[in-house]
C-alpha cells in the first residue's frame, strides 16, 4: 500500500499533536483498532506521520473483541496493519457478560469502562506509554451536551490524560477532525469498515443526542459552533459552587443573627 496522507489531513493532525504535545521522542503508541472507519483512519494517519516526525516514535494497534458475537474475525484488520508495517494484538474482555449482569443499564458507560481497563492494561504490561483512540471533534461536543442534559455537568473528556494508577497517556489525534470528514478519507486507507457487533448500536443515550443536536442545527446553524466554544475553558460564567447544607445553615443563622 501506498502510503499518503493529503495535506489538509496532516495539517489537522499536526495542529493537535502539536498544541496538546501528544507526542515525545521515543513514545511507544497503542493505537485501538476497532475497524471502525475513525479508528482505521487514526490507525493509518499515525503509521504515515511515524516516518516523518521529528519525534521518532513506535506504533502498534489492539483490537478488543467484547464477545458479543461468537467468532470475531479481525484477519482484515491484521491484513490491514501488516500492509502498514504496524505490529497488531488482539485481546478479550466478556463485555457482553458485565452488560447482561447490570441488566442493561447505561450498556455504554459499562462497556467503555472495561474498554478502556483493559487496554491501558494491556498498554502497561506490554511497554506502551501512550494509548490512542480515535474520538473525534463531534464526540467531544456530543459528549459535552450529553454531560451538561443527563448529569448536570460542564465537562467533556480532554484530547490529553495522564492515567496516575497505570502510568499510561491517553491521546486523541483526531480531536479537530468532524465525523464527515473520516467518513470521506475511507478513500485514504481503504479498509472497510467493519461493521460495529454491539447489540445496542443506533439505540444508545449517546444516539439520542446526536439526534436532538442535529435537530438543533435545524433551528441554527450556529448551535454546533457555540458548543465547541462552550467547551473552551473561560468561556463560561457560572454560579458559585452550591454550599452544602451545614454552611448553608449558618450563614442563615448569621444573617438573622441580631
Amino acid at each position: 500500500m501506498t502510503k499518503y496522507l493529503p495535506q489538509p489531513y496532516c495539517s489537522r493532525l499536526w495542529r493537535a499533536i502539536i498544541e496538546f504535545d501528544m507526542i515525545a521522542s521515543g513514545d511507544h503508541i497503542l493505537v485501538g483498532l476497532s475497524g471502525g472507519k475513525d479508528s482505521a483512519f487514526l490507525t493509518y494517519a499515525l503509521s504515515c506521520l511515524r516516518h516523518i516526525s521529528p519525534r521518532p516514535f513506535e506504533l502498534a494497534a489492539v483490537n478488543l473483541d467484547p464477545g458479543f458475537t461468537a467468532d470475531c474475525d479481525t484477519a482484515p484488520l491484521a491484513d490491514f496493519c501488516r500492509s502498514l508495517d504496524v505490529p497488531f494484538y488482539t485481546i478479550q474482555a466478556d463485555i457482553a457478560g458485565a452488560i447482561a449482569a447490570n441488566d442493561g443499564k447505561d450498556p455504554c458507560y459499562t462497556c467503555s469502562v472495561i474498554r478502556r481497563g483493559a487496554i491501558n492494561t494491556f498498554a502497561a504490561e506490554h511497554g506502551f506509554n501512550k494509548v490512542a483512540y480515535a474520538h473525534h471533534h463531534d464526540d467531544a461536543v456530543e459528549t459535552f451536551l450529553m454531560s451538561v442534559l443527563c448529569s448536570g455537568q460542564l465537562t467533556t473528556f480532554l484530547p490529553v490524560t495522564h492515567l496516575e494508577r497505570s502510568g499510561i497517556t491517553v491521546i486523541r489525534p483526531l480531536i479537530y477532525f468532524r465525523e464527515d470528514e473520516l467518513i470521506s478519507a475511507k478513500a485514504c486507507h481503504g479498509l472497510q469498515p467493519l461493521p460495529s457487533p454491539c447489540p445496542h448500536n443506533g439505540r444508545t443515550r449517546r444516539q439520542d443526542i446526536k439526534e436532538l443536536l442535529y435537530s438543533l442545527q435545524s433551528l441554527d446553524k450556529n448551535v454546533y459552533s457555540h458548543l465547541a466554544a462552550a467547551m473552551r475553558q473561560g468561556h463560561s460564567v457560572l454560579w458559585p459552587a452550591a454550599p452544602d447544607r451545614t454552611v448553608l445553615g449558618e450563614r442563615h443563622r448569621a444573617f438573622w443573627r441580631k
